[in-house]
């Protein structure tokens, strides 16, 4: 390239990252237009991948239901400060405040969000180069000695050498400038760089020259975990823009673009920004900026703001561009846990992943997500001391690391457990003793808050009080609005084929998987009881008795059992040091059996081995007291002979052969039929599952109890939910066109 020839070989490798940077912008314009259309039709919640947008809610402490009740609620400001929606002051909580800012309908934020932005910024500096192809950048400190920029910021040990890095450049609260604190680099300890990903990661020195420490300064721990930003969200930049004092580039940077490396942002970067970081609005680090992507020519040739060939030369600061583009955090982790080092070396790089919590300078406040390392370790853990990370029925681990129990309550054992069976991603993972779970010796309090409170009784707590807000919400709302319902129906299902029993059986099938998302799992305190399977009149039924409850009961009366399962486990844990995988797991099963939500799986979990997606399906989950669901088990549905003349439980009969509900055996047969279409050969390959010959018991059921208004309100919002819906439901007449016979093993 003629230009290349004419500068030096900096000045070159910044310039084919600019082209590089825009021929990507180029590549991906059609997805990009598809985004911003989505975007403006329908919202931050719909441009990305379900999968991205669900993990994204649940590190904001939310899911799908809060976030589509907030989405559909009225938007006209409402007595409660703060909040757009109808609600009393007692209800609104940074839950509910944190999704209207992502959803887009209200801006304001809890004041914390400034100081947790103070301290972020603290571990950002300024970086200047003396000598030949000198300049300034900017870098941040992503551990107790290692400090991130871009490769094509300090490009060699050579360069490094010759760099400074100054912290506290900036104006104080009172305008005044405050004193710089310089430190200089220490390649000579530790140096690795990557042209393609455009990252550096060198040694700080401890001390500066005064004898000031540079764990004054703290640092920003770095999570490989998904969930951190999605299409459309903003993000925000801290940066010595050509090596002025440094600024914030605050919450106007929408994410545009989400590449397998590179995020693309508009973004008030400028020159001397490269090697900033990108946050989140939780001030956790999701990208390394490294690029403008420049307005080009015909040729790919960036152009200046006058209208010409850009040349280095001209300056940086002299780009025209249209977007900014960042190194995705993940990937940066990524390449730096595959790069082979030894000794010293090997021992910084770890701490990258492994560093415990940063001291008070950068300690979150109370409203900060804890962010995780890739190990699944939170900030304050190292990778030997992480939360649980054993996958048990009825259970599993997240993507951030924590432990999932049953309705996905998030806590990290006090005791550190953690049991060595390999990682269930294939990451590599350091090393761990083989064989058995570790845990401290028997008695070791559980860890509380100030008040007394465990982190697994708080998060319990947490997610009553987002249930009740959902209930709220949704007193607000149509119950049912037929005419919508009737058109998403007929859209669902336009390219169903109906001419051929297996060939429709077919079509649902792929048609119900294919829609299924996001896959929410199993939490009947936030998803089922607050809107999912209200009656009209704002009341839960049970599905097999028919009695009543309201749903602050059912809530309440799940969250006091769930408290109770942890605070078991806990026991548990401490009690069962020496335990293998398979006698916890036995264990578990036995605390679940006794101790029952008072929620229904119409498919036996069981039958499944309480895996996901099925566990969570809502379509198959109903409200059902302990009572009527113990006494229900397991049991395959029957039709008995002479059942309306028998003495039966209030809830239905039971013996060896079945067991048929007191009330809602048409729901039942119409969930039952949505489970064999979504998941066919899943059951009925053991003796006490449902069998082939009882397909007619569910066909007869479903005849005899028509569809009624509360299953077309359950069908419709566990669309919203889930996206797919139930085609027994929409099309009653199906059932006897459908060929049943493939869905069997």
């Amino acid at each position: 390239m003629a230009i290349s020839e004419r500068v030096s070989e900096a000045e070159a490798d910044y310039l084919s990252q600019l082209e590089a940077a825009a021929r990507r912008y180029t590549d991906r314009t059609a997805e990009r237009e598809r985004t911003r259309s989505v975007l403006d039709d329908r919202g931050v919640l719909y441009a990305d991948e379900p999968e991205r947008v669900g993990k994204r809610l649940a590190r904001l402490g939310a899911d799908w239901s809060l976030a589509r009740a907030i989405e559909n609620s009225p938007t006209e400001p409402a007595a409660t400060a703060g909040s757009t929606l109808p609600l009393p002051p007692g209800s609104f909580d940074a839950d509910v405040l944190g999704l209207e800012r992502l959803i887009g309908r209200n801006n304001l934020t809890p004041v914390a969000f400034l100081e947790d932005g103070t301290r972020a910024a603290r571990p950002v500096g300024r970086i200047t180069t003396a000598g030949p192809g000198g300049g300034h950048g900017t870098g941040f400190m992503v551990s107790p000695s290692l400090l991130l920029t871009n490769n094509h910021v300090l490009r060699s040990r050579e360069t490094a050498g010759r760099s400074v890095v100054a912290f506290n450049f900036q104006a104080g609260p009172d305008g005044e400038a405050l004193t710089p604190v310089v430190f200089p680099l220490e390649p000579q300890r530790f140096f690795v760089t990557e042209r393609a990903l455009d990252f550096s990661l060198v040694a700080v020195a401890q001390r500066n020259a005064r004898g000031d420490p540079l764990s004054a300064f703290g640092w920003l721990p770095l999570s490989g975990a998904q969930g951190k930003v999605i299409l459309g969200e903003f993000v925000n930049v801290i940066q010595h823009p050509r090596g002025e004092p440094k600024q914030l580039a605050l919450r106007e940077n929408q994410v545009v673009d989400l590449l397998d490396r590179f995020l693309h942002y508009a973004s008030d970067t400028d020159q001397g920004s490269s090697g900033s970081p990108v946050f989140n609005d939780q001030w956790e680090v999701v990208a390394l900026h490294h690029s403008a992507v420049p307005v080009t020519d015909a040729a790919n040739r960036p152009l200046s703001v006058g209208g010409g060939v850009w040349t280095p030369e001209t300056g940086e600061h002299r780009i025209a561009w249209k977007a900014n583009e960042g190194v995705r955090i993940s990937r940066v982790l990524q390449a730096l846990r595959e790069i082979t080092l030894t000794g010293g070396e090997a021992r910084l790089r770890d701490e990258v992943f492994t560093a415990p919590a940063a001291p008070p300078p950068m300690a979150a406040s109370h409203r900060s997500v804890a962010p995780s390392s890739p190990d699944g370790a939170t900030a304050g853990e190292s990778v030997a001391a992480a939360g649980v990370g054993m996958a048990v029925p009825g259970g599993g681990v997240a993507g951030d690391g924590t432990f999932l129990f049953e309705d996905a309550v998030r806590f990290t054992v006090p005791l550190r457990f953690r049991v060595s069976l390999g990682p269930a991603d294939g990451a590599r993972r350091g090393p761990e003793p083989a064989g058995r779970a570790a845990v401290a010796p028997a008695g070791a309090p559980p860890a509380t808050d100030a008040h007394g409170q465990s982190g697994a009784a708080l998060a319990v707590e947490r997610d009553v009080d987002a249930a009740l807000v959902n209930f709220r919400l949704g007193q607000e709302r149509a119950y049912l609005d037929r005419a919508a319902d009737k058109a998403a129906r007929d859209a669902y299902y336009a390219g169903a084929r109906t001419g051929d029993g297996t060939a429709l059986r077919t079509a649902l099938t792929r048609l119900l998987e294919d829609t299924h998302a996001p896959r929410p799992a199993y939490k009947p305190i936030r998803l089922v009881y607050p809107w999912v399977d209200l009656h009209k009149d704002g009341r839960l039924r049970s599905i097999y008795s028919g009695r009543t409850f309201t749903a602050e009961e059912l809530i309440r009366s799940d969250a006091a059992v769930e408290t109770a399962r942890i605070a078991r486990l806990e026991e548990l844990l401490v009690r069962e040091s020496t335990a293998g995988p398979a006698e916890l797991a036995a264990e578990f099963d036995a605390l679940e059996a006794s101790m029952p939500f008072n929620c229904e799986h119409v498919v036996p979990q069981s039958w499944f081995a309480k895996k996901e997606p099925m566990r969570g399906d809502l379509h198959h989950l109903f409200a059902c007291e302990v009572g009527c669901n113990s006494f229900r088990g397991n049991f395959p549905y029957v039709d008995f002979p002479g059942f309306e003349e028998a003495v039966r439980h209030e809830c239905g009969m039971r013996e060896a052969v079945g067991f048929e509900p007191e009330k809602g055996k048409g729901a039942v047969a119409r969930a039952t039929l949505y489970f064999l279409l979504r998941y066919p050969g899943l059951i009925g390959d053991a003796a006490r599952e449902f069998p082939e010959e009882r397909l007619p018991v569910l066909l007869s059921w479903h005849d005899r109890e028509p569809v009624s208004e509360y299953e077309l309100h359950r069908n419709a919002a566990i669309a919203e939910i889930q996206g797919n819906r139930n085609p027994l439901i929409d099309h009653p007449e199906w059932a006897h066109e459908l060929d049943f016979s493939g869905v069997w093993p």
